[in-house]
């Protein structure tokens, strides 16, 4: 689809990214994926910036203090990192840097004493309270350029694809 407007767009502008890779003669879902993988890049990219500049903050700890923000009881370490979908060892390190800021305290759980429970600090909450409705209005800015009825069509034909991948078994992997 290398004729699209949106492609001539980013071309011009040197801001093809990932979609640079493909070629008129590859699939129509080789080039669907490669310009989801360059929006999501560019996006995740803007906010880290935002993130950075505005607040000095990293998105891995946004990420980390809006998944708590949700919890107000706290979670298991283990939990949170399933959450994040990073190691353990990734949680460990943020969880000391951020409790050295006081943004976040840890108390040991009282059904599994080997197990960790982290939650926001009134510090903690009320500075991520903040982060987070700048940060909404910057998706809201950066996702302008699309009518509701499209987001919505999105949402749900991406949830559809999440799920035919979830549940497709590994091809030609042999344990």
């Amino acid at each position: 689809m290398r004729n699209d407007a949106s492609h001539a767009a980013l071309s011009d502008a040197e801001e093809l990214g990932h979609e640079a890779r493909a070629g008129r003669e590859d699939h129509a879902m080789l080039r669907l994926w490669l310009r989801m993988l360059a929006s999501t890049t560019q996006i995740e990219a803007e906010i880290r910036r935002r993130l950075r500049e505005r607040f000095g903050i990293s998105l891995a700890r946004f990420d980390y203090m809006a998944q708590l923000y949700r919890y107000e009881e706290g979670l298991k370490m283990r939990v949170l990192s399933r959450y994040l979908m990073v190691t353990g060892g990734n949680v460990t390190g943020l969880t000391d840097e951020l409790e050295r800021d006081g943004v976040v305290a840890r108390a040991h759980s009282p059904d599994d004493r080997r197990s960790w429970i982290v939650s926001l600090t009134p510090k903690g909450r009320a500075s991520f309270e903040t982060m987070a409705k700048e940060h909404e209005q910057w998706i809201l800015e950066m996702f302008s350029g699309l009518d509701m009825k499209t987001v919505k069509q999105l949402h749900a034909q991406l949830g559809q694809l999440r799920v035919h991948v979830m549940r497709s078994e590994p091809s030609g992997e042999e344990g």
